[in-house]
């Protein structure tokens, strides 16, 4: 299903790239949907929850997520979200990430992309415009992905799993007290975990918590409420989870 709204008639202009600025408030659903361009999607604020049949992304400030071209997808705002998109022709270069994937944004290309959606969508070829919008594609071949996805698993008892700490990341269960419920050994989850998703069944809920931390984090709760809510027994230790994996305090991380 593609979205019968303006933005299918902003996608038919034909320029490489076409930009657009839209707000949503706190837990504002887009409906699943796809475009027939890519897309690159920036939050100036706000935190995006992006779910699609392979994974959910979590994009908080200073950092963006490549959409290929007729990828389905759904978008849940965290926050009030000012949600501005890049929406690239296919083949306006070689070499356009052909999987979804969290970016980080360097200032250079936050500022741009601020200016692009400000501009005229209809402009002239070789004009000032048409330049920015080429080094924007130049800027977007070069960014770095962070690894701020949590594969989903398509296994029906990984799914079982995946649903209840998707709903409930506090939820301490080990895996063998999950292959009781699911009907199978620790074993077999474990092998299916790795297979799955790339990860092992503890990184993979460590990876929850990470999201779920952001999504939290972006709404405005405080550190030591998203702490308590993920099961945390201590603010040092959801501190120091966090630092590990993103490298730096929930505090700095959103300051960029």
């Amino acid at each position: 299903m593609n979205l019968t709204d303006p933005v299918e008639e902003i996608t038919k202009i034909p320029r490489m790239i076409v930009a657009h600025a839209v707000d949503y408030p706190h837990g504002h659903l887009i409906p699943y949907h796809w475009h027939h361009r890519a897309q690159l999607l920036y939050a100036s604020s706000g935190v995006m929850t992006v779910i699609t049949k392979k994974g959910i992304w979590v994009v908080p400030p200073l950092r963006a997520i490549w959409i290929p071209a007729l990828v389905g997808h759904q978008i849940t705002s965290s926050g009030e979200l000012s949600m501005r998109t890049l929406y690239v022709q296919s083949n306006a270069i070689p070499d356009l990430p052909i999987q979804c994937c969290v970016v980080s944004v360097p200032p250079l290309l936050r500022e741009l992309i601020l200016y692009a959606v400000t501009l005229t969508r209809l402009y002239e070829p070789d004009s000032p415009e048409e330049r920015i919008m080429k080094v924007i594609l130049d800027m977007i071949k070069t960014l770095r992905v962070t690894p701020l996805v949590l594969p989903i698993p398509e296994d029906n008892r990984l799914q079982e799993i995946s649903n209840a700490l998707t709903q409930n990341p506090a939820d301490q269960r080990n895996l063998e007290e999950w292959s009781k419920l699911v009907g199978t050994t620790s074993r077999t989850l474990a092998r299916i975990f790795r297979v799955e998703t790339g990860m092992s069944f503890g990184q993979w809920r460590q990876q929850v918590r990470i999201l779920e931390a952001l999504r939290q984090l972006g709404s405005g709760e405080a550190v030591t409420t998203v702490a308590l809510n993920l099961g945390y027994d201590s603010l040092s230790a959801f501190i120091a989870m966090f630092r590990k994996n993103l490298g730096t305090t929930p505090g700095q991380y959103f300051k960029g």
